[in-house]
């Protein structure tokens, strides 16, 4: 059924849609390697690529060119009435069943960037983030002079494309994008409406009501809920990515299934961005991996589902049995064996810290893990020890009554065996000279430790002074304690909780 579209200003969680420009710009080069592939059943006859041919433009600057022209009125009702023919598509590709029409809205640029410079910090997502920005400073996987609020701010302008809104149930589409252009990311989006007329995306998306204010108390939810929250975004996205991919190789008879080297060539893609996307570009490392997670691991997440388990399983199924954590994102073998990880012991943090108060807290997962191990070893280094993550906390603090204080932490994760353990306490052990401007290593006694022992023992114990504080690394029985900032009392309780008998779970 056609329907006139309306305009209105509205806008979708910041992270949910922040790469959907860039989405647009690669479903052209995506439509290009696919038909590389020839008719269905043929392989490429000189493998798959997304380079340009001579005397063609590359995908990005399509993009660019379809971005600079306003839609006339009837591109603008051709966009409208493609909505029902993508849904009916959508529903057929997912099986989730239609069971309203969605509604559609025509927004400008001019609405949607306002929108953004207006609301980007009443976005609880961003509010998170940016509280976190300290802590990801303190790891050493933001730059000590980056601004995450300005970044935001310009990435969202950047990536603006069209979105599902799940407040207001409404397909929003751009006036700017020809609608061959927007179809792709209409696939996209209109998944995100069946997901939501199903599951209600909203209450999904929120495993738990965590209040993020509430500084008295930590509970396993505290810890938990990021992960939670990651992975379920990945089967959200990640589902949507197989829809777009399969809407883009319909008119060749093909899906997803045929064609691996196509979402590959996608893959690469989001990672390396386009010349249109200079803010995402030159973004720090952790940040790409973070904001494209959802969709590169998530459409790998729903490919070997749909390949071990089938369709309903990949798709509602997800949603009454959600993965919860990124290690089961990145590898898929351990949803579909149902690992279950045991939940970390935590100290008693009101006692422990009552000469503190909270900042932050929150899960390191497998993902923050392998950029982590990637930064300071190398992406060789990161795939061959991250798998052996079994799990990992972090706590934020500062003296009471100082909040101008450094920002003193408490890192705490487990790893499959004490040599992995040592391992991963080795390569952190190495990052702090590289996060710290005047970083010294001591022996336990406070001496100059010129001669100490390498972190990689197992069982080893070292320390650095700095300029924020002490720096303590401990390797004990598959579990590494970090502590950063923190006086030595509290290092010394932390170490008999952490590694000691009956730890006080969740005071």
């Amino acid at each position: 059924m056609s329907r006139q579209c309306t305009r209105q200003r509205s806008f979708e969680r910041a992270f949910t849609y922040s790469l959907l420009a860039l989405l647009l710009a690669l479903s052209l080069g995506l439509a290009q390697a696919a038909a590389q592939q020839g008719p269905a059943g043929t392989p490429p006859s000189s493998g798959p690529s997304t380079a340009p041919q001579p005397q063609q433009k590359p995908p990005a600057e399509h993009a660019s060119s379809a971005l600079q022209q306003k839609l006339s009125p009837a591109q603008a009702e051709e966009l409208c009435r493609s909505v029902d023919e993508i849904l009916q598509f959508a529903s057929k590709d997912t099986s989730f069943p239609i069971k309203h029409e969605v509604k559609r809205k025509l927004v400008s640029r001019e609405e949607v960037e306002a929108f953004v410079s207006q609301h980007i910090t009443e976005d609880e997502d961003a509010k998170r983030l940016r509280r976190s920005e300290l802590v990801l400073k303190k790891f050493g996987l933001l730059p000590r002079e980056f601004d995450l609020g300005k970044f935001l701010v310009a990435l969202l302008k950047e990536q603006v494309a069209g979105y599902y809104d799940p407040k207001t149930k409404t397909v929003n589409l751009l006036d700017w994008v020809g609608p061959e252009q927007q179809k792709p990311v209409l696939a996209h989006e209109l998944t995100h409406a069946l997901q939501d007329q199903s599951f209600n995306l909203e209450k999904f998306m929120k495993p738990s009501d965590v209040d993020l204010n509430d500084k008295k108390t930590v509970s396993q939810s505290d810890i938990d809920n990021d992960e939670i929250g990651t992975a379920r975004q990945a089967v959200v996205e990640g589902q949507a990515m197989v829809v777009l991919v399969d809407y883009m190789l319909a008119p060749l008879g093909q899906s997803l299934k045929d064609s691996p080297e196509v979402v590959n060539a996608l893959k690469q893609g989001m990672l390396v961005a386009t010349t249109d996307s200079p803010q995402f570009q030159n973004a720090p490392v952790y940040l790409r991996e973070a904001l494209t997670f959802p969709y590169r691991y998530g459409i790998d997440f729903i490919t070997e589902l749909l390949a071990k388990s089938g369709k309903e399983k990949a798709f509602a199924g997800l949603f009454e049995n959600p993965p919860k954590s990124t290690r089961q994102i990145m590898e898929p073998k351990t949803y579909i064996s149902g690992e279950r990880l045991d939940p970390m012991p935590l100290p008693d943090f009101k006692e422990t810290f009552k000469n503190y108060d909270r900042f932050d807290v929150g899960s390191v997962g497998e993902l923050d893990v392998a950029v982590l191990l990637d930064q300071y070893a190398g992406p060789d280094a990161s795939h061959a020890l991250y798998p052996h993550w079994r799990g990992g906390y972090y706590y934020a603090a500062r003296p009471k009554g100082d909040p101008s204080a450094p920002l003193a932490i408490l890192y705490v994760s487990r790893w499959s065996s004490a040599e992995k353990a040592a391992e991963f306490a080795k390569i952190y052990g190495e990052s702090v000279a590289k996060r710290y401007a005047h970083a010294r290593q001591v022996a336990e006694n406070g001496s100059h430790a010129s001669q100490a022992g390498s972190p990689s023992e197992v069982g080893a114990k070292h320390a650095w002074l700095t300029e924020e504080g002490p720096v303590v690394i401990e390797a004990r029985d598959g579990t590494v304690l970090v502590t950063e900032g923190l006086d030595q009392p509290t290092t010394d309780r932390l170490g008999q909780e952490v590694f000691g008998a009956g730890v006080a779970a969740g005071r």
